[in-house]
């Protein structure tokens, strides 16, 4: 359990607060790229800020306040002309670095706009993603994910919304003991799920249901936590899967791809009460293939064009009770996001972690509110947070993995994540 006090320090993100000064230290998803197809400015709110994303005549991107520093209007109705977005009140324009580059009703000669300086945040488009930095100071490498550097085809980008703080959903990502009961579905196809490296069929899904007590560890690393999950996997092995919590708000899951490749989540706050859940979802030996497509847009048909989720808490998530006797564990559909969506909110918008009880398999839910605390701390002490990468030679992240394997019984589950690695080890050669 927490505390109210510790409960706040991890759950409130807006401007100045430690939580949200923390965050801003690093580049956060602030849109999908496709949202600025049609050229037009768009609003966003991010950590609590109302915010007008826009590509300028040249193609560059610009995140501003939304608000024109001279009356107030919305920017976001303005045009884009003449190096930025011109207010439509009065004809000022700003260009993406905030400065006021017209006052067309200013009498000629006047320095006036030479003195505004409207709010502005750097931006950069990755892999079907806009990232800003709403830090102090220069900016920071954007760390080099696996799935923000493969070819275009290798990979898909989307987005929901979440009528919940942040770390509700965050720590359900991090939870690998939820998989044995949310997502069990008795008939699962076998296009859903890419099947484990080294076998034919085996899904990950076989080891959730067979084995619902798994073993779980969670170690601190420089970009965060990592967390072990570990099943039974026959009498002689076990199924292995290391998940990831990278600073301040990023998960790394195996999600369908099994192994080859990965999901990649970010959860960015709207405010302390709702967030945008980004999701990045890669296959590393190749482009994307029609089961991967499958998948993507099942997801679809349970999002709406603004990517809020049908199932919601006023429709009761279309829990399906019947379907709860036929193989579908939790009644809320067969797409996982869905099921995980009305676990985090369910809660309500912000827990109250004064009231649960934390068990065995919560060690990652624990080692991650630890390592979050000590590095909300570091910035509250001006010291720079973890993970902020500055050096382009040391933003290779060799020591991130996403692993789903089974390994003889004989062989440390550990050494899957040693630096040196080319395949699992036998415990005597990682052992001292």
């Amino acid at each position: 359990m927490l505390s109210n006090e510790e409960n706040q320090l991890l759950t409130q993100t807006g401007s100045g607060t430690p939580c949200g000064e923390f965050i801003r230290r690093y580049w956060q998803p602030v849109a999908l790229a496709e949202e600025l197809e049609n050229d037009a400015p768009i609003r966003v709110k991010v950590m609590g800020e109302d915010l007008v994303l826009f590509r300028d005549s040249e193609g560059r991107l610009g995140l501003l306040g939304l608000h024109c520093s001279h009356r107030g209007a919305d920017l976001s109705l303005g045009r884009v002309e003449d190096g930025g977005i011109r207010c439509l009140y009065h004809g000022w324009v700003y260009d993406i670095h905030g400065s006021c580059i017209d006052q067309p009703a200013e009498p000629e000669g006047s320095d006036f706009k030479t003195k505004i300086r409207h709010k502005a945040y750097p931006c950069q488009e990755k892999a079907g993603l806009i990232f800003a930095y709403m830090g102090p100071g220069k900016p920071p490498l954007l760390p080099d994910y696996e799935p923000l550097t493969v070819a275009p085809d290798h990979r898909y980008a989307y987005k929901v919304l979440h009528e919940c703080n942040w770390l509700q959903a965050h720590e359900g990502e991090i939870d690998p003991a939820h998989l044995s009961y949310l997502h069990r579905r008795t008939k699962q196809p076998e296009w859903r799920q890419r099947a484990i490296k080294g076998t034919r069929s085996t899904q990950a899904m076989d080891f959730y249901r067979s084995d619902v007590t798994p073993t779980i560890e969670a170690e601190e690393t420089d970009f965060g936590v990592r967390i072990f999950s570990v099943r039974k996997a026959g009498d002689d092995g076990f199924y292995v899967r290391v998940t990831n919590s990278v600073f301040p708000n990023v998960s790394t899951i195996i999600g369908p791809m099994s192994g080859d490749g990965y999901d990649i989540n970010w959860h960015v706050p709207i405010d302390d009460m709702y967030h945008w859940k980004f999701v990045l979802i890669f296959r590393r030996s190749g482009p994307l293939e029609a089961r991967d497509w499958k998948n993507i847009n099942l997801t679809r048909t349970e999002l709406t064009k603004d990517y809020r989720l049908i199932r919601d808490p006023r429709n009761n998530y279309l829990q399906d009770r019947e379907s709860m006797k036929t193989g579908n564990f939790s009644g809320l559909g067969t797409v996982n996001i869905c099921q995980d969506a009305a676990m985090v909110q369910s809660p309500g918008a912000i827990q109250d972690r004064a009231e649960e009880h934390l068990g065995t398999t919560d060690k990652a839910i624990i080692a991650n509110r630890r390592a979050l605390t000590k590095a909300i701390q570091a910035v509250q002490a001006g010291n720079e947070p973890p993970h902020v990468i500055r050096d382009a030679s040391k933003n290779r992240l060799n020591q991130l993995r996403v692993i789903s394997e089974i390994i003889p019984s004989s062989v440390d589950w550990r050494s899957c994540c040693t630096e040196e690695k080319s395949s699992v080890r036998p415990a005597s050669q990682t052992q001292s």
